[in-house]
């Protein structure tokens, strides 16, 4: 398998994937192409990987077979695997799991547009938007939830690492980078994500990165 990724410091969704392959234990090979410059335009012109997802990333690449989205490949790598590797085997709390991974997939765009992904940065922001505040307590609304309800096997959102913190693991950095402020449950969380083998191989990877995106380096003042 070979996964087509963008820079580490700034591509929350490459992180899903990449974090996606690594739980499914398989071995894979990883491309990364800096986002947003001339290599990434060239690439995108040049490469046949790309040309299924439109240009988006990441992308996975299994023979034959290509999955463009982050929720997909972890769900062609669960039939590959098997589903408990991803999901908590219980039915409530698979079911809370799915809907907590569906809900980030397609929600929280303010906590996005305003608080892009940059694991190198500390910002203080000026302020936040009343749909980020918004965001953010829903957030730590389900992350209560999970961890009262099915938390008590581990540290992570079900207990054992898996599918829910694959995908919030963005928002572990996100927290970080911006100072928001959470109580002391939310923080054991996130340094048990910041602190898993996995992301520490991700950020020192970030950090070594010499690309920088303008436009995710300067926050919006509110």
């Amino acid at each position: 398998m070979k996964l087509i990724i963008g820079n580490k410091n700034y591509s929350s969704w490459s992180l899903r994937g990449w974090l996606a392959c690594k739980q499914s234990g398989l071995h894979f090979d990883e491309i990364t192409v800096p986002l947003f410059g001339e290599e990434w335009e060239a690439f995108k012109k040049s490469s046949d990987d790309l040309a299924p997802s439109h240009g988006k990333v990441p992308i996975l690449w299994d023979g034959e077979a290509v999955v463009w989205d982050s929720l997909a490949i972890v769900d062609y790598l669960a039939d590959k695997v098997g589903r408990d590797r991803f999901w908590p085997k219980q039915d409530a709390a698979r079911a809370m799991a799915r809907s907590m991974v569906a809900e980030m997939h397609s929600g929280y765009l303010s906590l996005r547009r305003n608080c892009p992904m940059n694991i190198r940065s500390r910002v203080e922001l000026p302020g936040l938007e009343d749909e980020t505040r918004t965001d953010i307590v829903r957030i730590l609304t389900l992350w209560a939830e999970a961890r009262a309800r099915f938390g008590k096997g581990g540290p992570f959102l079900f207990g054992t690492f898996g599918a829910a913190d694959v995908f919030y693991a963005p928002v572990v950095s996100r927290f970080l980078t911006y100072g928001i402020g959470v109580p002391g449950f939310a923080q054991a969380y996130m340094q048990a994500v910041w602190e898993h083998e996995w992301m520490q191989a991700w950020i020192a990877a970030a950090e070594a990165e010499d690309w920088v995106i303008e436009q995710y380096e300067t926050p919006v003042a509110r």
